[in-house]
């Protein structure tokens, strides 16, 4: 899913600051102090049209020296083996020192491209230290300032030569895009598969094992969409310092990147606390959704069990619960046809327009009988409704004082909007402007 540039070296160079400079956001923690990121923070940018992540590999853990120097070798090898383009930063107002070395000893059998950035440099002497650097035997050196700016722009000029252009570029923008997603090992890539009728995906018992996201294009039985099988998304504690970090990352990248996403839980261990989680980030994204619940051949049941499993699931989804719910067994190959069919289905609603001249004869007479309670002897009068030309459904209602309307009378418009106009498993958006 695009192109990701990892920026390493050892502490206090400069990683943050430039990771803050190249996505204009201050999201990463920047300190004089060594060792001040410890979490990895990731972020897109783009130069001369062509987007990438960034990813700012701190990581630096309290004790003696080997142990911090077995950190910086453990970040730098996952760079190595995840990132498209390695960002290697050194400091010209220390010059090289050996932990330079040591992750330019790793980076030397990588294949990937490796840029090295000679940071902090503010004035013509700084300028010339950075001469010492070709010693490390990489390949050209770009002197930048993270701070200011300065250099920053060649630097990216190079970098972005080298990179491959957006997968998505590559495909048809109006074929909808479904998102595969859910904690490790409830059967995503298994549900493709089935569905291509191709070992496309690896399947083991393993957890984890698929790391990227996969794209494939699924045409058959009047279907036309995109799939993208992602890794499992991990509770944050269990992201270990390996390789999970960039499969989860690029498996929220994926449902930020979808019209609808398939959330696949497991019946035999129910609606979890990192399902919810993962709800919530597709509703964050105002993404389509449906709920497959895979493994229902090993779960025992009667006529009522289904029934009694989807109260409970609504119940630990509300307020969102008008959300279609699938039970499946891919192993079996039982109902996997109905999920396309309900992923559908939720695309066409995610997709639907209402016009203005419909919402105002409609719903707007509702509106008026029903209005929000007076606050301070003060009423609201709702004048005027549209809906907003924006890829998931929004709607405007206009009224003289619109900071006094409450989430109880919002929750009282969607679920009148649901009811008039099905939008079942589609997150609505709703605003309340003066007019």
């Amino acid at each position: 899913m695009g192109n990701i540039v990892a920026i390493v070296g050892r502490p206090n160079v400069g990683k943050s600051t430039l990771f803050n400079r190249l996505t204009g956001m201050r999201q990463a923690i920047v300190d004089p102090t060594s060792g001040v990121t410890r979490d990895r923070h990731y972020g897109t940018s783009d130069w001369n049209g062509v987007s990438f992540s960034v990813i700012d590999t701190g990581g630096y853990i309290e004790g003696s020296d080997d142990i911090f120097e077995e950190e910086i070798r453990k970040q730098a090898k996952l760079a190595i083996e995840e990132a498209d383009v390695i960002l290697f930063m050194v400091n010209t107002s220390e010059g090289l020192t050996s932990m330079d070395e040591d992750v330019v000893n790793l980076l030397r059998r990588s294949d990937k491209p490796v840029f090295v950035a000679a940071n902090k440099v503010d004035d013509s002497i700084h300028h010339i230290n950075t001469h010492e650097f070709y010693a490390l035997g990489l390949s050209e050196i770009y002197p930048i300032s993270a701070m200011n700016g300065h250099g920053t722009g060649d630097l990216l000029d190079a970098m972005v030569q080298v990179m491959n252009p957006d997968e998505e570029e590559n495909i048809e923008e109006n074929i909808p895009r479904i998102a595969v997603v859910g904690r490790p090992n409830v059967g995503k890539s298994s549900l493709i598969n089935a569905l291509i009728g191709v070992e496309r995906n690896i399947v083991t018992p393993i957890a984890g094992t698929t790391r990227d996201s996969i794209l494939t294009r699924y045409k058959s039985f009047g279907f036309d969409f995109y799939m993208v099988d992602t890794a499992g998304i991990r509770k944050k504690g269990k992201v270990k310092e390996n390789i999970d970090f960039y499969s989860v990352m690029r498996s929220i990248r994926a449902i930020e990147n979808s019209d609808v996403c398939m959330l696949m839980i497991s019946a035999e261990d129910g609606f979890e606390g990192q399902d919810a989680n993962i709800l919530q980030l597709i509703e964050k994204n105002r993404k389509g959704l449906v709920i497959v619940v895979n493994k229902w051949d090993a779960i025992e049941k009667d006529s009522n069990t289904h029934l009694a499993y989807e109260r409970q699931i609504r119940a630990k989804i509300a307020p969102f619960t008008d959300v279609p719910i699938v039970f499946t067994s891919v192993i079996n190959k039982q109902r996997i046809i109905k999920t396309l069919e309900a992923c559908n289905d939720v695309y066409k609603r995610y997709r639907q327009r209402i016009s203005t001249a419909k919402l105002n004869e409609e719903l707007l007479p509702i509106v008026k009988d029903n209005p929000p309670p007076a606050i301070k002897g003060k009423y609201v009068r709702i004048k005027y409704i549209t809906m907003l030309p924006t890829k998931f459904p929004a709607f405007v209602f206009f009224c003289n004082l619109p900071q006094y309307v409450k989430d109880p009378y919002k929750r009282f418009i969607e679920n009148k909007l649901r009811e008039m106009y099905d939008f079942t498993g589609v997150p609505i958006q709703i605003y309340f402007r003066e007019k």
